[in-house]
């Protein structure tokens, strides 16, 4: 058992190694905050599998309309319509694993697609790349269509955001 003589000089001697190792300790302190840190961020219920993609699917008809409403706030083009023409359409590229088998004189090369089983007994494939379709013309009819200066600014602007060339994008006087 300590005695309080003993108990004294203990607690004396406290702030004395505080102070001396204060750098060490405050180290130890923030080290034990991060490796917390991760078990609180885990035990959020919200989880995304890593095979579903970030943009479910490509929609020329909603990438149409976010086109209008952009390019109706340029000033003097007015109400705008936008129809856009794709080539193709949407590819997703599945990872594969492949084998070469060789038998006699012919190599024949065996894939297969990457299948991995999820928390729920339900299986995903694996998608490594999706590929959107290119653009290959626009039409944009403007109120401010017949204006020159509107139309090299509605050009500039569906080249900017389509990737398409000025050759490819018609702009037209609405009615």
């Amino acid at each position: 058992m300590i005695g309080a003589e003993e108990f004294r000089k203990m607690w004396k001697i406290i702030p004395d190694y505080l102070n001396r190792y204060k750098f060490v300790l405050l180290v130890i302190v923030i080290g034990l905050v991060l490796l917390m840190i991760p078990s609180v961020k885990d035990s959020s219920n919200e989880t995304v599998p890593a095979t579903e993609p970030a943009e479910e699917d490509f929609s020329v008809e909603a990438l149409e309309t976010k086109l209008e409403e952009v390019l109706a706030e340029i000033d003097g083009a007015g109400k705008v319509q936008v129809m856009l023409t794709v080539q193709g359409g949407m590819k997703r590229v599945l990872a594969q694993d492949g084998r070469m088998e060789q038998g006699g004189s012919d190599v024949q090369r065996e894939t297969e697609v990457v299948i991995v089983s999820s928390g729920s007994g339900g299986e995903e494939t694996v998608l490594v790349q999706q590929i959107y379709p290119q653009f290959q013309g626009a039409l944009v009819v403007a109120d401010g269509g017949g204006d020159p200066t509107v139309r090299l600014k509605l050009t500039e602007a569906v080249a900017a955001l389509t990737g398409l060339g000025a050759d490819k994008i018609s702009i037209c006087k609405g009615k």
